[in-house]
Parts: structure tokens; sequence; C-alpha cells
């Protein structure tokens, strides 16, 4: 099984008082030419944002944007009309197309919100900006794999202009499940809380695993709960 272990203690950190951030791949200041993205996937950024405090309206171009809570909550406002408030148990997604300015703030006078921040590169440029966003509540995560993004849209996930699916799970201590692709897709894992193994290699909460050419990839959670996501990509051309 040839594999990439990302480990959280060799990510990128940014601390700005505000904003906590490690950077799975190259942003901001921080450039490793090892990792400048994965397949489609251009930024993982576990984020924790102070209460009160957030990103500023800024603009984006191309990308696809998604926002996944894991405690909190996130105030999102846009050029195209959009305003709503992301808590924890969803996901946000936003195509910035041919270019969006958005603003992301923490509502809270007193609690953080950690969320992951996630880039990928779209299929296709220029298109129409657009927003969206949907709630997955434990019960869809718990103990099984629940598709939360695909380029189609099915099984009620959210739409992404990229040929990559998503997947998230929260398993129960020592629960598993077994995750399912094509030897010509690229996977990559992304621990977000607890500690599991996958294929036999443990992982802990900012991990990341890198595979390519796997057709199976068994997910067992240890003795706490375990929440990770699961990037299913289609190889570049």
């Amino acid at each position: 099984m040839p594999y990439t272990l990302r480990r959280a203690s060799e990510r990128g950190h940014a601390n700005f008082g505000w904003l906590d951030s490690h950077h799975s791949f190259s942003f901001g200041d921080y450039y490793d030419p090892a990792y400048m993205g994965f397949g489609s996937l251009r930024v993982i950024n576990d984020d924790r944002v102070a209460a009160g405090a957030g990103f500023p309206m800024h603009g984006h171009r191309d990308m696809e944007i998604i926002s996944y809570v894991l405690e909190g909550a996130l105030e999102h406002k846009d050029s195209i009309g959009t305003g709503s408030v992301i808590a924890a148990g969803d996901v946000q997604r936003m195509s910035a197309g041919s270019g969006i300015r958005h603003s992301e703030f923490n509502p809270s006078d007193k609690d953080a919100v950690h969320f992951l921040q996630i880039w990928i590169m779209p299929n296709e440029q220029g298109i129409t900006p657009s927003y969206e966003q949907k709630t997955f509540p434990r019960a869809m995560k718990e103990n099984q794999l629940r598709l939360i993004a695909s380029h189609d849209g099915r099984d009620g996930s959210l739409t992404i202009n990229a040929n990559t699916d998503i997947y998230a799970s929260l398993l129960s201590p020592h629960h598993n499940v077994t995750f399912t692709s094509s030897p010509q897709k690229r996977i990559w894992v992304q621990m977000a809380r607890g500690a599991a193994t996958f294929n036999g290699v443990p992982l802990h909460e900012g991990d990341g695993l890198a595979l390519a050419q796997e057709t199976a990839l068994h997910c067992e959670s240890a003795d706490q709960e375990a929440e990770f996501i699961i990037f299913d990509m289609a190889e570049p051309a």
C-alpha cells in the first residue's frame, strides 16, 4: 500500500491571535514544495477563530471552497447576496468561479469556532459563482460513511465543480467502516478529531494520509470517538 503520512506536527502554522491556523499544504507565508496539494486538493486549513473575530470581506476566483464546522458557528456573507450562519454539523460550499467576495466571522461573544477550510481545484473555470449549505447531523455520519459533496450532488450531498467525492464519518470507540474506491483514484484522509487506523496506519487529530492505487480502506477507531473526512479524487489529466 503506497502512502504518504502527513503528521499534524509537521504542518505549517500561523497564529495571529484571533486566528490559529494549521496548513496541510502550502498557504499564505507557509511554503513547502513537497506539499503544494494532492490531486485536486489545494488547501486544508485547520482553523480556530476567536470569539467576535473573523475574515473580513475578500475575493476569490476559480476555486471550490468548502467549510466543515467542527465546533461553534461561522457567519457567512458574500457578494452574491448570501447571508447565513453555519454551525457544527453544517457544511458550506462556495464556488468562486468568475469571482466572488465574502467574509466569515465568529458571531459568538465567548466561544471560538473550529472548522476545516478546504480548497479544491475546479473542473471548469469562469463559472457563475454560487453558494450551497447543508446540515449533516450526527446520525447521518455515526458509524458509517456519509457522502457530503460530489460532482453530481447525489444522495443529498453538496454539488461541487470537481471530480471529487467527499465523505465524512464519526466513529464511536472501537467501531469500523470500510471505504471502497478505484485504483485510478487518489485518496486523502484528514483526521479531524480523535484517533483511528486506516489499513493499519494510525492517525491522530490533524494528521493526513495520502494513498494511491488503493481499492479498499479499512477505518477503525481507537478508544475514543473519531471524526474524519475522506477525499476520493480522479487522477489529474
